[in-house]
C-alpha cells in the first residue's frame, strides 16, 4: 500500500514523464477485462465463453450418429482395413436386351426416401413406461417369499386348500353348439338338395326354431294355494248344523276384527273431555298477567342477612392432597376387589362344568326349535299373499247365509257374491297380479240441466 501511494504522489508531479504514449491510454483502458458479476444468472451464458465446450460436445454427437459410439472406445478391426490390391471383377453379364432397362437402375431408390430413412446409428430411447408394473416391488417380495417357502417345502394355504378339496362328480353336459368359426366343423350346404337334420342345434339355431330357455324361476308358482279355493261344508246350501255354526263363528270373528279397528280408529279421533275449553278456564286465561297474586311477592329475592347473600354462586372448595391420595387408595382397592372376585368366579366354573354342559345343551334345543318354528313360518307364508304394489291385499267378505235365510232346495237358492270378483281377488291373493282399488271418475266439467220448450209447456 505504501509503495501504490508513493507511485501516485510521483505521477502527480509535474516533471513526471509516463513510459507510454497517452495514445495508448485509451487502448489500454479497452483492452482491460470487464469486470462483471458472476453471481447472477443472467450473467452466465452471456459474458462465460463455452464455444470450446460446444464443439466438444457437437463432435461427440456426430461420432455416436455416424459410428455408433466413440471413435477411441473402437477397436482397430472397426476401424482400419488391410489393403491387398484391386478386388478382382466378376465375369461380364451378357448385354441387356433393347428395350429393356438395367436391374440396377430400377433397384436403386429415391433421393427422397433416402433422406426420409433413418440413418443415425445412436439406439432409441427406452421407454419406461413400458417396461414398469402395478405393486411391481410388492409382487417381487411376494415371489421371493414363495420361493423360499417353496425351497423349505412349505405348501401355501391357498394350494393346500386347493389340494384337498373334494373332486365333484360333474354330470354330463348338454350338447353344447359349435362354433361357426371351427374349422373341423362340416361344411353346410344351405341351397343342397339333401334335406337337413332336425335335431342338428346349429341348424335350429340359424333357422330360429330353437327355443329360448326358460328360466328356472318362472317354473316355479308364486303361491301354493290352488286356482279354485272349495268353500267350508257349511256354505252348502242344504249344509250340516255343526258345520254351518262353525262357518257362522268364522263370519263373526271377521266382523269382530273389523269393528275392534274401527273403534280403535274412533278413539284416536276422540277429543278429551279434560282437553276441551270451559268458561273457567277461558276467564282465567283472559286475566292471566292483570291480578297481582301473594304468591309473587313472597317469591320476591331475599335481602342479605347477616352479611352472605342468598341465592348467590358459592365455589366449591378444592380437595387437598390427604383426600385425593385417599380416593385414589380407594379406587386401588376397588380395583383388586373386582379382579379378586373374577378370580374366585373362574375357579368356581370348574366344579360347575356339568351345569354348564346342560345349559349349552338346553340352548341348543332352543335354537333348533325356534329353527323349525321359522321354517313353519316360512312355509306358512308361502300361502299368504305378498305386498306387491302400493295397497295391501284385503280377504274377501265370507258368503255366508243365517240360518233362517236357509232354502231346503237348489230352486229357492239366492245367489250372492260375484265370479268376476271372486276370480279378481283370486289372483290379487296367489300373487299373479298386486292389489286394486275402482278408479275414481271425477267429471271435469259440471253437468248443465236445460228444461226444453216441450217439457216446459207440458209443466
Amino acid at each position: 500500500m505504501a509503495a501504490r501511494r508513493l507511485k501516485r504522489v510521483v505521477a502527480s508531479q509535474p516533471g513526471f514523464m509516463k513510459l507510454k504514449s497517452t495514445s495508448d491510454d485509451g487502448n489500454s483502458i479497452s483492452d482491460r477485462r470487464k469486470r462483471v458479476n458472476k453471481n447472477k444468472k443472467k450473467n452466465w451464458n452471456k459474458h462465460s465463453d463455452v464455444q470450446d465446450v460446444d464443439e466438444f460436445l457437437q463432435d461427440v454427437r456426430h461420432q455416436e450418429r455416424t459410428t455408433g459410439g466413440l471413435l477411441c472406445e473402437k477397436p482397430d478391426d472397426s476401424l482400419f482395413f488391410l489393403d491387398v490390391g484391386p478386388p478382382q471383377k466378376a465375369e461380364q453379364k451378357a448385354a441387356p436386351l433393347e428395350g429393356k432397362r438395367r436391374k440396377g437402375r430400377d433397384s436403386r431408390p429415391l433421393r427422397i426416401d433416402l433422406i426420409l430413412q433413418h440413418d443415425s446409428l445412436v439406439p432409441p430411447p427406452k421407454d419406461v413406461l413400458a417396461f414398469q408394473q402395478p405393486n411391481a416391488k410388492k409382487l417381487r417380495r411376494i415371489a421371493q417369499k414363495a420361493e423360499q417357502l417353496a425351497a423349505k417345502g412349505v405348501v401355501p394355504r391357498r394350494q393346500k386348500q386347493l389340494l384337498n378339496r373334494r373332486s365333484v362328480e360333474r354330470t354330463a353336459k348338454r350338447a353344447v353348439t359349435e362354433a361357426n368359426n371351427n374349422p373341423d366343423r362340416d361344411y353346410y350346404d344351405m341351397w343342397g338338395q339333401e334335406a337337413p337334420n332336425p335335431a342338428d342345434p346349429w341348424y335350429l339355431q340359424q333357422t330360429g326354431k330353437s327355443r329360448v330357455k326358460r328360466p328356472e324361476k318362472l317354473n316355479q308358482k308364486p303361491s301354493v294355494l290352488p286356482a279354485v279355493e272349495v268353500i267350508a261344508p257349511g256354505g252348502s246350501y242344504n249344509p250340516d248344523f255343526f258345520s254351518h255354526q262353525s262357518l257362522l263363528q268364522e263370519a263373526h270373528e271377521v266382523e269382530v276384527k273389523k269393528k275392534k279397528e274401527e273403534d280403535k280408529i274412533q278413539r284416536q279421533l276422540a277429543v278429551n273431555r279434560e282437553d276441551t275449553a270451559t268458561e273457567e278456564t277461558i276467564l282465567r286465561e283472559q286475566v292471566e298477567g292483570l291480578v297481582e297474586e301473594e304468591n309473587e311477592e313472597a317469591a320476591a329475592p331475599n335481602e342479605e342477612e347477616g352479611g352472605v347473600t342468598v341465592g348467590g354462586i358459592t365455589r366449591s372448595d378444592r380437595k387437598t392432597e390427604r383426600q385425593r391420595k385417599k380416593e385414589r387408595a380407594e379406587k386401588v382397592k376397588a380395583q383388586r376387589r373386582l379382579a379378586g372376585k373374577r378370580h374366585i368366579d373362574q375357579r368356581q366354573q370348574l366344579f360347575q362344568l356339568r351345569s354348564i354342559k346342560a345349559s349349552i345343551k338346553q340352548q341348543d334345543q332352543i335354537t333348533k326349535t325356534k329353527q323349525k318354528q321359522r321354517k313353519a313360518n316360512q312355509e306358512a307364508e308361502k300361502a299368504q299373499p305378498r305386498r306387491l304394489g302400493k295397497l295391501k291385499f284385503q280377504a274377501q267378505d265370507l258368503e255366508v247365509k243365517l240360518s233362517d235365510e236357509l232354502a231346503g232346495s237348489l230352486r229357492q237358492l239366492k245367489p250372492e257374491g260375484s265370479v268376476l270378483k271372486d276370480r279378481f281377488k283370486s289372483l290379487q291373493k296367489r300373487n299373479l297380479i298386486e292389489p286394486r282399488e275402482r278408479a275414481k271418475f271425477k267429471r271435469r266439467l259440471k253437468v248443465k240441466y236445460q228444461e226444453k220448450r216441450a217439457f216446459r209447456e207440458i209443466t
